[in-house]
């Protein structure tokens, strides 16, 4: 076992991707225009129930074209989880708006309704919501929120393609949700992303600027600075594929997820995320290694990186980064999104992964743990 590298993620690409990728070559739809992404927005829309998607090129275009279509801009505040993925606050900078950075629950990891509320100056527009490592957050109270201060949601769902919210889909709480299709992530088409939503205007918006801001009655006349942020047929014909198996790949992740758990969870020093009875789409199985510093953390990292296992550590704050260095960017210390990034580790996940490389890689983490726990 010791031999084999077990990577931290791959896709799995059993379907009929490559038929459909074929077929989008052979009919010369290659570029932005074609019937695949006429049918992946079609069926995405539908598997989430909702009206409207608009395909693009990748999970940070599609945050940006949300808040840029949602008219935010200069002097508008955003309230955006101190733990995710940069692309969520990059994309509010790109509209030259200013994210404030918010703590997030020590149980389930996301931004709450108790750090929103703190958060809430005269200047703010929106609120992005992260469900990490595709574990939902609590969309009901915060969409509450929402309504009481006239505030915009745009759900980043990039980790959360199928997760549910009692029996609703994630993505379709806020006014836009946005997802990533990136090689690693729940669904593929390599590079690509996707914005749902049930308002026309919005939905309307997001079209034009996603395709240089052209007026879609009359070619080449544009009524605004836009865009080229277009998924391509063939990327499309991929995701047509993938939306045909996720529920078998959430299935799938479901599994993996539960072995973990038989493993791990009887370990002290081992958490996992509380998911408040949300279906979870565990994008990528992480713990929280308790006590752990980052030295430690990554020694553990170092260690199941000689035991031929691919892991990797949570998301850095985004405070700790160069660019928001600046104390206006952050709400209080955020103590919790530092403990959990100090902590946290994420294992392999990924379709095809066997019980008995959950055994091996669960086995591994607990003696590296305890060599190098405080």
């Amino acid at each position: 076992m010791s031999g084999q590298r077990i990577p931290i993620a791959r896709p799995s690409l059993l379907g009929n991707e490559k038929k459909y990728v074929m077929d989008a070559v052979e009919s010369g739809w290659i570029s932005s225009i074609g019937p695949y992404i006429d049918r992946f927005e079609r069926d995405f829309a539908s598997y989430h129930g909702v009206k409207h998607a608009i395909a693009t090129h990748n999970g940070t275009i599609a945050l940006h074209l949300a808040l840029s279509a949602a008219g935010i801009h200069e002097g508008d505040e955003v309230i955006v989880p101190d733990l995710t993925f940069i692309a969520t606050s990059n994309s509010v900078r790109y509209c030259k708006a200013h994210p404030l950075l918010t703590d997030v629950d020590p149980d389930d990891w996301n931004m709450g309704p108790e750090q929103i509320i703190h958060a809430i100056t005269s200047s703010t527009k929106a609120i992005i919501p992260v469900h990490l490592y595709g574990n939902p957050s609590m969309m009901n109270e915060i969409m509450l929120i929402a309504r009481e201060y006239g505030l915009l949601v745009v759900e980043d769902c990039a980790e959360a393609t199928g997760a549910l919210l009692g029996s609703k889909k994630i993505g379709t709480f806020g006014h836009v949700g946005c997802y990533s299709f990136f090689g690693n992530k729940i669904m593929t088409t390599g590079e690509g992303g996707m914005c749902i939503t049930n308002d026309d205007e919005l939905a309307e918006k997001m079209r034009i600027l996603r395709d240089h801001g052209m007026n879609r009655k009359k070619k080449y006349w544009y009524d605004h600075l836009g865009f080229n942020y277009r998924m391509t047929n063939m990327q499309a014909a991929v995701g047509v594929a993938q939306l045909e198996q996720l529920d078998s790949l959430l299935a799938s992740r479901d599994a993996i997820l539960r072995h973990y758990k038989e493993k791990l969870s009887s370990h002290n020093g081992i958490m996992f995320q509380e998911t408040h009875g949300n279906r979870s789409v565990n994008w990528l199985v992480t713990v929280r290694l308790k006590g752990m510093g980052f030295e430690s953390r990554d020694a553990v990292i170092n260690e199941l990186n000689r035991d031929n296992i691919d892991t990797r550590p949570v998301f850095y704050p985004i405070h700790f980064m160069p660019m928001y260095s600046d104390p206006s960017y952050v709400n209080g210390n955020n103590e919790n999104t530092v403990t959990i990034a100090r902590e946290g580790i994420s294992l392999p996940t990924y379709i095809g992964l066997e019980e008995e490389k959950i055994d091996y890689i669960a086995a591994c983490l607990i003696k590296a743990f305890e060599k190098y726990s405080v």
